[in-house]
């Protein structure tokens, strides 16, 4: 099962409820790169994890993925377990979603594999805020804690470029560090036909967690400032809490040159399409 990461093209941070869960807006969207999950009928559950990061990442029961195997398991009265893997592409704690996209596809996984049929978006709000909008993988406007979804304005064909500086940043960190008034959530037209469009637009908005992020990880900038030197780019901006960073380019092509372009010792950078 494929799990794609997740950008947040914009993020308004637009209040806070009494819990303390911090309210958002944002236009998330899907590129064509991801994690993915494996899984086979077992009598208990276990979890193995391979790929490029999995060094970075542990199977114990506050994996993210085990979460929502176990929670599925038990919404549904499931008495069996499931053998999983986990071909971990994406790096850790960056901003894209990558846990909660893992997520996600477990809980889509497991329901395909034991055969039941539930309300997954119920379980997802419980794992997380990026986990509802993870799990149709769709272009969508996140409200609340996350769990407020719906379609996202037309989208023009484009490329986007990720870049990180393989440096992890704690959501919980950044989300301290920030500080000043709320934001109010932005005003978006229908669609937008040209890249171009997207990017003036997008300009008029933010990232309220960019700032903070920079200042507890100064390296973000180092990798927005490259982004948007490369030819083509029409915007640069973090995603999510960071550290991951992306850029919109006319085509899917240039977002791969652009990668190319952009190859720096110690950084993970991926250029091409996004999901419809």
């Amino acid at each position: 099962m494929f799990a794609p990461a997740k950008v947040n093209l914009y993020l308004a941070v637009t209040g806070r409820r009494a819990d303390g869960y911090h309210l958002l807006d944002s236009l998330a969207v899907f590129p064509a790169i991801g994690d993915v999950i494996h899984a086979t009928l077992d009598d208990d559950f276990s979890l193995a994890i391979t790929g490029p990061f999995a060094g970075d990442l542990t199977t114990g029961d506050d994996n993210l993925v085990l979460r929502a195997a176990r929670a599925l398991a038990t919404h549904a009265g499931i008495g069996t377990g499931a053998r999983i893997i986990l071909d971990k592409r994406l790096p850790l704690a960056s901003g894209i979603g990558g846990g909660s996209a893992d997520a996600a596809a477990t809980l889509r996984l497991l329901s395909d594999l034991w055969g039941i049929e539930t309300d997954l978006a119920a379980l997802a709000v419980g794992l997380g805020a990026d986990v509802p909008v993870c799990l149709a993988s769709r272009p969508a406007r996140m409200r609340g804690i996350g769990d407020r979804l719906s379609p996202a304005p037309k989208l023009p064909p484009c490329g986007i470029l990720l870049a990180n500086p393989n440096l992890a940043v704690a959501t919980a960190a950044v989300f301290g560090a920030r500080s000043g008034d709320f934001s109010p959530a932005p005003v978006l037209p229908a669609g937008w036909d040209r890249v171009a469009d997207l990017a003036a637009d997008l300009a008029r908005t933010s990232n309220d967690l960019q700032p903070p992020a920079i200042a507890l990880c100064p390296p973000i900038a180092d990798v927005l400032a490259a982004i948007a030197a490369t030819p083509g780019n029409r915007f640069a901006r973090m995603s999510g809490s960071g550290a991951t960073c992306f850029g919109l380019y006319d085509t899917p092509s240039a977002a791969e040159a652009a990668a190319t372009t952009l190859k720096r010792t110690g950084w993970w950078s991926w250029g091409g399409a996004l999901r419809a």
